[in-house]
């Protein structure tokens, strides 16, 4: 089912996953926020507007009547003027729209103190593109921008060729049509992103360990909204403690355990080993870039934080889409590391 933060379904979802966990014997309070969904046309609006400006920038990299330096103060002046709107719309300080409300689902048992947070994300989101689309729309954006910026600097010796000039507009324009199809679009059940994950939640849950909570995170789609906020609002619930993020667990591909700091690798170690089989090693590593994780704000407030998830780049072409659905899925590998994970010490 699409559970889109802010919506009725996404409501609908939280309730049922909060019946569970007090079933199981957790008390369980909503931590709610709100959020603005628009934050998402940041990066769009950014490939869209790098598009842009390299074709007002091109006529006084070329000419041989404009002086040197106006190429790359053009360049220069509108790359940081497009930086700092981008940024303003998806910190939510600039972005048009009514906000929305959501929610994170804390678990705890009355009167413990959590020492291992299990996390897993309850939203889901559709775009114009999958994640894997995201990405390389994201490449190709680097590349214009660091195209163009080698371009107006050549430029300050004399004229740019008309073929280079041209050429490197049109990657920046590819990387602007790439990055504008990044806007929301339909809707995705996220079987894989990320009902996989909450399985694995869920069986960790029902293991009873004593100083497990769990935190079921809302708005994640949307800058890791829920996670930010948990981060702030429940700070002193985070140093020291462990946390095991789970997102997408698919039945095939690599199985990563993912660190961002020296704690973090020590932890990911320790929850390879425990995760790991002969047929499906797990494999540690650092963030990608291109792709944030809960992990990432709760590691900043002080805990020592991993994310666990299994994908191929065939996961990542379904990721985001409505193709990402519970077809073909046996739900093995999720239901598999969140036993793994209840059993550590």
């Amino acid at each position: 089912m699409p559970r889109e933060a802010g919506t009725p379904a996404a409501a609908q979802a939280r309730e049922l996953i909060a019946a569970h966990l007090i079933a199981l014997g957790y008390d369980v309070r909503a931590q709610r926020f709100s959020f603005h969904p628009r934050s998402l046309d940041a990066f769009p609006l950014f490939g869209v507007g790098i598009g842009g400006l390299a074709l007002a920038v091109l006529p006084a990299a070329v000419l041989a009547g404009v002086a040197g330096w106006v190429a790359p103060v053009m360049w220069m002046a509108g790359l940081a003027a497009l930086l700092a709107v981008t940024v303003a719309i998806g910190a939510g300080w600039a972005t048009p729209g009514a906000a929305r409300e959501d929610a994170n689902l804390i678990a705890t048992r009355a009167g413990a103190v959590v020492r291992r947070w299990i996390v897993a994300h309850a939203d889901t989101k559709a775009q114009g593109h999958s994640m894997a689309g995201r990405l390389a729309a994201l490449w190709v954006v680097i590349l214009a921008v660091a195209a163009m910026t080698v371009l107006v600097v050549v430029r300050i010796a004399g004229p740019v060729a008309p073929a280079a000039a041209a050429g490197t507009a049109i990657v920046a324009v590819i990387a602007g049509a790439l990055a504008a199809r990044g806007r929301l679009r339909g809707t995705s059940p996220g079987a894989r992103d990320n009902a996989s994950g909450l399985l694995a939640a869920l069986v960790a849950a029902e293991s009873g360990a004593e100083g497990l909570g769990v935190l079921i995170t809302g708005a994640e789609e949307f800058g890791l909204v829920g996670a930010r906020i948990f981060a702030r609002l429940d700070a002193a619930t985070l140093p020291g403690a462990e946390v095991v993020n789970l997102d997408t667990l698919d039945d095939v591909g690599r199985l990563y355990v993912v660190a961002h700091d020296p704690a973090g690798e020590r932890l990911a170690a320790t929850i390879a080993e425990a995760v790991s089989t002969a047929e499906l090693p797990a494999q540690r590593r650092r963030l990608p870039a291109g792709i944030l994780v809960d992990s990432l704000p709760l590691a900043r407030g002080g805990a020592v934080a991993v994310t666990v998830g299994r994908l191929a780049w065939a996961t990542l072409r379904r990721i985001h889409t409505p193709s990402d659905t519970a077809g073909g899925m046996s739900w093995d590998t999720a239901e598999r590391v969140g036993r793994a994970v209840a059993r550590l010490n």
